[in-house]
């Protein structure tokens, strides 16, 4: 009901800014752009996921080569996930646990569970109620990144949090 009033006023802010006539475009854009921008902000107050420069906008958490612990830069995304997931707490995510292309199907399978259980664990740990977390593996067959060089690889060694509801 929030969200459905927060796009009920900006579309009110945004059609006042439209009815404009032309001379006074040039003075109007600069008022329609902060209207914007205060729907976004107001958005992303009610709606922490819909705030796409801020951390949870991150959604992937990464690993070094053939190893399921998550490297430190994933910490502070995991943290910022696990607050969200806490407050609250009907919403429910699936981690998806991936690898590069390199191993046979069998071993990239159990080492993308591996991480997405890794991170499942860290979440649990910082408080996340784990009925609420969906572990499954990829392996190497949703590659983030194409090419065939260590720079692919290491976009392609994560395990993805995906949020199935939010509330």
């Amino acid at each position: 009901m929030k969200k459905l009033s927060v796009c009920l006023m900006g579309l009110l802010v945004l059609a006042g800014c439209a009815s404009t006539n032309v001379k006074d475009q040039a003075t109007a854009t600069p008022k329609a752009n902060d209207a914007t921008q205060a729907i976004t902000n107001t958005v992303a107050a009610v709606d922490p996921l819909a705030d796409t420069n801020g951390i949870l906008a991150r959604r992937s958490i990464f690993f070094a080569f053939d190893q399921s612990s998550v490297i430190d830069t994933g910490k502070p995304v995991l943290e910022a996930h696990a607050q969200y997931l806490k407050e609250h707490a009907n919403t429910k995510i699936i981690l998806q646990g991936n690898t590069d292309e390199r191993g046979s199907s069998e071993y990239n399978l159990a080492l993308g569970n591996r991480r997405a259980e890794s991170t499942k664990k860290i979440l649990v740990v910082l408080g996340v109620a784990g009925k609420n977390i969906e572990v499954v593996s990829f392996g190497k067959e949703k590659p983030a990144s194409l090419c065939h060089e260590e720079s692919c690889w290491a976009e392609n060694r994560r395990a993805d949090i995906v949020y199935n509801n939010v509330n």
